[in-house]
């Protein structure tokens, strides 16, 4: 399988309804509901991708509903409710107590009600912690402030929250903080066009650009990195679960002044009207082939 070759015969099928605002190919799906923009966005964790199987379930737990909190921030939105589903083939029944106590406490930080969802057993004959979770989040939005990839215009500052790289070695994978706070106060004020980066900030950078009709130039020694992490690493691993959004360049020094969090906030560089979807260095290099883009789900 190869995931955007599927996806790009996939998504033509899927007709949309008159009341859904934007569908697949954003970080949400956004729905008119009355007056109010009805956020929906959807993930999963497996193991021995997502996280290694002797992780404990309360931080697998956490990381499920985390990730799709990541979505939400990015198109400025608020969390309000969740549905699960588990499927695993654990026996333990304490195992599946600590991973509903660790949900349980993640949705009470972030004021999430987990609402319902569906319990399954993995067929006979899979690994004891073989396990698929998937988790389905709600949120609201409001016109003004609502973010989409589509937004980025020629001539804008690219910017980023936090760090890149090294993220499942280091743990942050596990231990990161999905970023709505600092989305609120971005989303309206600030910019309209946002993206998390969970697949890699080169890949996710290039969806934004590509969504916009815009290239990026980045200045790569800009680009923050966890301790450790090279460039590649950087642009590559994943699971970094920060925000990158376009600034007009006029509102960066404003911006700056007035941020009111310790999360680092970094220009890492601007979007152009040439090569659109294409990310390049200050040299002319096409980082998009130079480097491996990020994460993509394929067998090929």
């Amino acid at each position: 399988m190869n995931e955007l070759r599927l996806l790009q015969q996939v998504l033509p099928l899927l007709k949309q309804n008159a009341a859904t605002l934007v569908g697949p190919g954003d970080d949400c799906a956004v729905i008119q509901v009355g007056g109010e923009l009805l956020l929906l966005a959807v993930d999963q964790v497996i193991a021995g991708v997502h996280y290694r199987p002797d992780t404990a379930p309360e931080a697998v737990a956490a990381k499920l509903l985390k990730r799709n909190l990541s979505d939400i921030a990015a198109m400025g939105g608020t969390p309000f409710c969740a549905l699960l589903t588990l499927a695993g083939n654990n026996r333990d029944e304490s195992w599946y107590l600590r991973f509903f106590r660790g949900l349980a406490a993640c949705a009470e930080q972030y004021n999430v009600s987990v609402s319902g969802g569906d319990l399954a057993v993995l067929p006979p004959g899979s690994p004891p912690e073989a396990l698929v979770a998937t988790l389905t989040i709600t949120g609201k939005a409001t016109p003004g402030k609502l973010c989409r990839r589509n937004r980025a215009m020629p001539g804008q500052t690219i910017m980023t929250t936090g760090q890149f790289g090294l993220s499942f070695s280091s743990g942050h994978h596990l231990d990161f903080t999905p970023r709505l706070a600092e989305a609120a106060f971005l989303a309206g004020t600030y910019t309209n066009c946002m993206i998390d980066v969970s697949d890699g900030l080169l890949l996710d950078a290039s969806r934004l650009a590509a969504a916009s009709g815009v290239g990026m130039i980045f200045a790569p020694e800009r680009i923050p990195r966890r301790n450790g992490a090279d460039l590649t690493a950087a642009l590559s691993d994943g699971e970094d679960y920060e925000l990158v959004f376009t600034v007009n360049p006029a509102a960066v020094a404003a911006l700056r002044s007035s941020w009111p969090f310790t999360t680092p906030l970094t220009a890492i560089g601007t979007t152009v009207a040439a090569h659109p979807g294409l990310v390049f260095d200050e040299n002319g290099v096409n980082l998009s082939a130079t480097h491996k883009t990020g994460y993509e789900h394929t067998s090929e």
